[in-house]
């Protein structure tokens, strides 16, 4: 199971965007690009795994979102894998899942610093003292989930992890280039790394399927 990289992606979506939709080929064109960023910083897991998390937001990220108070991002990025994993013939993501990345995913899931409720109860929120007993029943559901073989749910779990790590970063919630927790940073980066340049190729596999349409178009 050989990697994708930009230059690949990128030749592939020249070759191919003459008939790719305006709204697809925007998407793709802007998530291949951040993917490009992210090769550049191979070394700064930090400025990777932000650059690859934007690559995935220009893929999934819908308008229909951003119309509400509460856009449930969680719930949109779900609905995309389910998508992704139905077009998946090749199996790409499962063996990525399964083989390459197994022990990083497991690592991540065990990871409690990656669960939003123990820091809902760490910051004194009400309602989450059950925090410990919530992260055991992620952690069956997952292994259940991960049994059965059910990429879209398993992806679910490990992207509301990756949720988790992503805030920390952005949010300045952690220290650039820390001693503490490089693990989890490095991982998701190579998670990342790999699966973002496989959902754009599905994406470009599949033009005429309903990807969404962007919120903030091209306006000139």
């Amino acid at each position: 199971m050989s990697d994708l990289d930009h230059e690949q992606l990128k030749t592939r979506q020249r070759a191919l965007r003459d008939g790719f939709p305006e709204t697809m080929g925007l998407r793709v064109h802007r998530a291949i690009s951040w993917i490009g960023r992210g090769e550049s910083c191979a070394d700064d897991h930090d400025a990777r795994f932000v650059f690859l998390w934007i690559a995935f937001n220009a893929a999934y990220a819908d308008e229909s979102q951003f119309q509400s108070a509460a856009p449930g991002e969680r719930t949109a990025f779900t609905d995309y894998f389910g998508r992704l994993v139905a077009l998946d013939d090749e199996r790409r993501i499962y063996k990525a899942l399964w083989q390459r990345f197994s022990g990083p995913v497991r690592l991540l899931m065990a990871n409690h610093f990656l669960y939003n409720p123990f820091w809902q109860h760490h910051n004194g929120i009400i309602g989450y003292d059950d925090w410990d007993a919530r992260f055991a029943a992620s952690g069956r559901a997952f292994a259940q989930a991960f049994q059965n073989g059910d990429t879209a749910r398993v992806l679910a779990f490990v992207f509301d992890r990756l949720y988790v790590l992503r805030n920390q970063i952005v949010h300045g919630g952690s220290t650039w280039n820390s001693k503490v927790n490089r693990a989890q940073v490095r991982d998701g980066a190579a998670i990342l790394g790999f699966l973002m340049p496989v959902f754009i190729d599905l994406m470009m596999d599949n033009p005429d399927h309903d990807w969404g349409k962007p919120f903030y178009p091209v306006v000139m």
